[in-house]
């Protein structure tokens, strides 16, 4: 990751981007793609490829988890996320309006949608809402950044997160991290 990193997305931001959503011609599916960066950290790539299978449990309903399996995942390195509340109710409204019983990200015609139109799904998105520095790697990071923050509460360590990221290194975990200043603060004044 080398060069400039894109913004993390703060609250507000993803509330502008999940009306944004709402107003487009497939507002369900526009929605599970912002659910799937901010709330589960897939890349465009895995978004794009994400099957029904790989997100349904035995009874044909949407499941616990993600199941990102190797074949889309960056690397082959796939993993399994467990299901935010976000992103089930996100697929479960998709499912009520699926375009494929294959592709979860389905163009107007039934396929899945490429990759590259995900990420420019974000460009447009972020270019019409006027948001500068956020791309299509914004949720993602956002996503490791959160989990990176809240780890401990769990009871987990950074080595989770880089579980959930489908990092092979924690050093390339450790790159997505934003910094807080305050929280900088806090933290020597309680040393």
């Amino acid at each position: 990751m080398l060069g400039k990193q894109a913004k993390t997305v703060s609250p507000t931001t993803l509330r502008q981007m999940l009306a944004y959503a709402r107003q487009t011609r497939q507002p369900e599916r526009d929605v599970a793609i912002i659910m799937l960066s901010v709330r589960a950290g897939l890349r465009a790539c895995e978004i794009a490829r994400l099957q029904w299978s790989m997100v349904l449990n035995a009874s044909g309903g949407i499941g616990d988890v993600l199941d990102i399996r190797n074949c889309i995942a960056k690397k082959g390195h796939g993993r399994r996320i467990p299901m935010h509340p976000d992103v089930r109710l996100a697929l479960n409204q998709l499912w009520r309006v699926r375009r494929s019983d294959e592709h979860i990200i389905a163009s107007n015609r039934g396929g899945s949608l490429r990759p590259n139109s995900v990420v420019n799904f974000f460009v447009a998105m972020f270019a019409d809402l006027k948001i500068d520095g956020c791309s299509s790697h914004s949720g993602r990071r956002t996503f490791i950044t959160t989990a990176a923050r809240n780890v401990h509460w769990a009871g987990g360590s950074l080595r989770d997160v880089q579980m959930l990221a489908g990092h092979q290194s924690i050093e390339t975990t450790q790159r997505y991290i934003d910094g807080d200043t305050h929280s900088q603060r806090r933290l020597i004044g309680m040393l």
